[in-house]
């Protein structure tokens, strides 16, 4: 890994809902990502995980700041440059029964992107379809069936395999295991760890399953409230978490040794999550806070690299 892919800098999504009224979905977005590395989101539900991810791929324009993919700023792109772009970032959706056209045969829906791009045609595109579907642990005869016919394992095989089949370097992967048995959850992680392998891919991977997440990612970075508040390797995250709100996320982890579960510290948060149309002032997550200080109302905290590597938004620091 040697440079970087994607370099984000203070990416902003607002929803204007009516009324005057702003929803900061994400507010203050910046990070980047190296060439074949993983890079995790998490955060809880409603965080604007997603929305990130949806935006980063161009699905929503963004409000301001800058997205760069490999140098180029992906939210100025026209024409000729744009479709290059959209063969070249893919994302896996996280509802594997809403996210396949029920109309379409396994085969078109894999093969839209190749028809779209004009990459192969006849039998050149049948047997480009066999060798996807044979990838992601499904048969070749499964191209001619409709998704109903799939379980909801199959069904995420088969959206891994559209977004592989136009051969993209990067890959958002908006939680794509939370819709599955656990049993499935573990195959398709490595299932997606073996596909970065063998193509040279570079995935950025949305969830909330903090135990999963440190499984498939290099990096991780935690999300609260549409910012960015904790950035760092998955080891130093889970050794060493610094951010208030990243201690709380993983003491909530269930450990399976008794002992150790009934031994150890669990922070819980007071509260429920403010509302992102009218975040708290400073520091979004001050009203949770347990270590909440008075400049925390006052200021936003700048994420500061504390440890070389480990960056945090957090005034303790």
């Amino acid at each position: 890994m040697s440079d970087k892919i994607l370099q984000i800098t203070n990416m902003k999504k607002h929803f204007h809902i009516g009324g005057g009224r702003v929803l900061k979905a994400v507010d203050n977005f910046s990070i980047e990502i190296e060439r074949g590395e993983t890079f995790g989101l998490v955060g809880e539900s409603g965080c604007g995980k997603s929305t990130a991810g949806r935006t980063i791929i161009r699905l929503y324009e963004a409000t301001s700041g800058e997205v760069l993919f490999n140098g180029k700023n992906v939210h100025k792109m026209r024409g000729g440059e744009l479709k290059e772009f959209n063969r070249n970032m893919q994302m896996i959706f996280q509802d594997p029964y809403a996210s396949l056209n029920p109309r379409m045969t396994v085969g078109n829906i894999i093969a839209e992107g190749i028809d779209i791009h004009g990459l192969s045609t006849g039998k050149k595109r049948k047997e480009r379809i066999s060798e996807l579907l044979r990838a992601v642990g499904l048969n070749e005869e499964h191209a001619g069936r409709f998704p109903h016919e799939f379980s909801g394992g199959q069904r995420q095989r088969i959206g891994i395999a559209r977004a592989l089949a136009i051969e993209p370097q990067f890959i958002i992967a908006d939680e794509p295991i939370s819709a599955l048995d656990v049993s499935v959850q573990a195959q398709v992680v490595n299932l997606l760890k073996k596909l970065q392998k063998d193509h040279g891919l570079t995935y950025l991977f949305i969830a909330h399953d903090l135990a999963m997440v440190k499984h498939i990612s290099d990096r991780i970075g935690v999300m609260y409230l549409g910012n960015m508040v904790e950035v760092t390797t998955s080891d130093a995250l889970y050794a060493n978490p610094l951010h208030p709100y990243t201690q709380s996320l993983l003491s909530a982890i269930p450990i399976p040794d008794p002992e150790v579960e009934r031994t150890r510290e669990r922070v819980i948060l007071q509260g429920e999550v403010p509302s992102p149309l009218n975040p708290p002032s400073g520091c979004p997550f001050r009203t949770r806070c347990p270590k909440a200080m008075d400049q925390c109302a006052a200021t936003m905290p700048p994420m500061k690299e504390v440890e070389p590597g480990h960056f945090v938004s957090c005034h303790l620091y």
